[in-house]
């Protein structure tokens, strides 16, 4: 009689429920700052545990903990930071998005754990999810609202790039970026093509890192920073209108409404481009984009993550002529619509 007992399944199992531990020692990581501490060099085991003023109980288990999540290489008792951390996890650097993750150490991993709550309610767990409310308005401190921006800028370094690189820019001459940050995605673009103009348009709040960013990247006389709340104010009039990591956060009526001021906003043949981790169609595959969305259960009164077959019918419904879904990154993708 062949065994019933499936190891393999169980022990996946199990590694998916206590997850949460590797999460956390990442956290603890970042918050610690033992990635850039690390920089682009290594550091002996001890010294190093001394510069992050760690207990010696559990500081060698937590280090070596790093490098078997692959975040940390050690040889000897030599510590160093992988590729993948080293680009992404050392604070100095414009790809860093260690930010991201700053606010999951407090209130969005006590979110997460009213996850049952939220599906049996249909409601948020965050206070602070009021129906009109933006991203920044809980990050009050300018500091904590710069790290965010960073973060976010990061956490789209790759998308940008492949933006830059794959959507047929020289057919336009002026683009914005709607919710645009401190302007990462703009200086992007229009650093890849000189004849582009355009800016970003945000919540006033990012107005002073949108200005330093792109002044830092010799763009000023080509991009500008347009001031505005989303779903009250009209969206700048540009031959190409991006939407990045955007529609998620708003209700069904909501991404309408937005869509079709994006679709008036446009010159005639003008492009909308909505790019970000989409749900597959067949809602089977893509984990992260099912994960966004009940984040957005979670953050937002409505928000929900959406599939390109979706999108594609909201952009025809307000007008589109012509639509079409693309691969931009790994795990990112783009939809286009023609006006």
């Amino acid at each position: 009689m062949q065994n019933s007992w499936d190891q393999d399944g169980a022990d996946a199992i199990v590694r998916l429920g206590m997850g949460y531990r590797a999460s956390h020692a990442l956290l603890s990581a970042i918050e610690i700052g033992v990635f850039t501490e690390l920089a682009d060099h290594e550091i002996e085991g001890e010294i190093l545990i001394g510069r992050l003023e760690l207990h010696p109980r559990g500081a060698r288990d937590f280090l070596d903990t790093l490098v078997a999540l692959k975040l940390l290489k050690r040889e000897g008792t030599r510590y160093a930071n992988t590729p993948a951390a080293g680009i992404y996890l050392d604070c100095t650097k414009p790809s860093y998005i260690g930010g991201l993750f700053e606010p999951e150490n407090g209130r969005m991993h006590a979110d997460w754990d009213s996850l049952t709550a939220a599906l049996r309610s249909g409601r948020p767990r965050s206070a602070s999810a009021e129906p009109n409310a933006h991203p920044y308005a809980p990050l009050h401190d300018p500091a904590k609202l710069e790290i965010f921006l960073s973060a976010i800028s990061g956490a789209n370094w790759h998308a940008a790039h492949a933006l830059a690189e794959r959507f047929p820019w020289g057919d336009y001459r002026q683009f914005v970026d709607i919710g645009a940050g401190q302007g990462a995605l703009c200086s992007s673009i229009a650093s890849a093509h000189e004849h582009l103009s355009g800016g970003g348009f945000d919540f006033p709040e990012a107005r002073p890192s949108f200005e330093r960013h792109v002044a830092r990247q010799s763009l000023s006389h080509r991009l500008r920073f347009y001031p505005g709340f989303l779903l009250e104010d009209p969206l700048p009039p540009a031959d190409v209108l991006v939407f990045g990591d955007l529609l998620c956060h708003w209700n069904l009526d909501q991404k309408k409404l937005l869509l079709g001021k994006a679709y008036h906003a446009l010159t005639d043949e003008g492009a909308l481009i909505v790019h970000g981790t989409l749900i597959d169609d067949d809602r089977k595959d893509n984990i992260t984009g099912l994960l966004d969305s009940l984040a957005m259960l979670l953050h937002t009164p409505g928000g929900f993550e959406f599939t390109g077959v979706e999108c594609s019918a909201w952009m025809a419904e307000v007008g589109f002529r012509e639509t079409s879904v693309q691969r931009l990154t790994e795990s990112e993708f783009m939809i286009v619509g023609i006006k």
